[in-house]
Parts: C-alpha cells; structure tokens; sequence
C-alpha cells in the first residue's frame, strides 16, 4: 500500500493515513475484504512511529471501515459504513465557505461531483 504523506503538513500524519485509506476504498483502489499491512509494516514502510499507525487503524476500525483481529490482522470492511454526521457537517461547512468567498451554487455542485466522481 502507498501512501503519500506530507510531515509538513499541519494535518496529523494518523488522519492522513486514515483519509488515504478512505479514499482508496471509495476509489477502487483498496477491495473490499482486502488485507492491509500490519501496523509494525506500515509504520516501517511509512517512516512513522508505530503507535501513530495503530492510532489510524483504531479510527477506521471506530468508523467501520476497517476490521481488525490480532490472528488475522487489518481488513478493509464488507459492509459499507453509514455517513457520519460529523462528514455531513464538514459539508456544510465547505458549502458555506465557497458561499462567503463569492462562489456560486453551480461551482461549489460541479467541484462535489468530480470530487465524488
């Protein structure tokens, strides 16, 4: 698994895994039931302390992306998790800001759907 991450990035490094790995289930990229590494090997292949790869695999676990046992290790999930509210409210808040900065209602919908697409 490749992940591209920024150290200069005021984004916590354990939220940029977690963001990557979503968007790679979204996009296709990562299957589901396919295996992630271990959390000694992303941390390894990523150059980060260990205890920041368990931390983003504990939140992908809480939010249902993700299933993990210590026998068979980290899985992206079967189900599909639900939307969470904080996702719904992060929304309103980027529509609000395109808003204030003079955008228009057309712009803001085209950026959502290449950005879903």
């Amino acid at each position: 698994m490749l992940l591209r991450l920024d150290f200069s990035d005021e984004t916590p490094i354990y939220l940029q895994i977690r963001n990557q790995i979503v968007m790679g289930i979204a996009s296709g990229a990562l299957k589901r039931g396919e295996r992630l590494p271990t959390i000694r090997a992303l941390a390894n292949e990523s150059g980060i302390n260990m205890m920041t790869a368990n931390k983003a695999y504990a939140l992908l676990k809480q939010e249902g992306y993700i299933v993990a046992d210590r026998r068979s290790g980290a899985r992206v999930s079967d189900k599909t998790p639900d939307a969470p509210q904080k996702a719904q409210e992060e929304l309103r808040l980027l529509a609000s800001q395109f808003k204030l900065a003079g955008r228009n209602r057309e712009e803001f919908l085209s950026l959502c759907e290449e950005a879903y697409d």
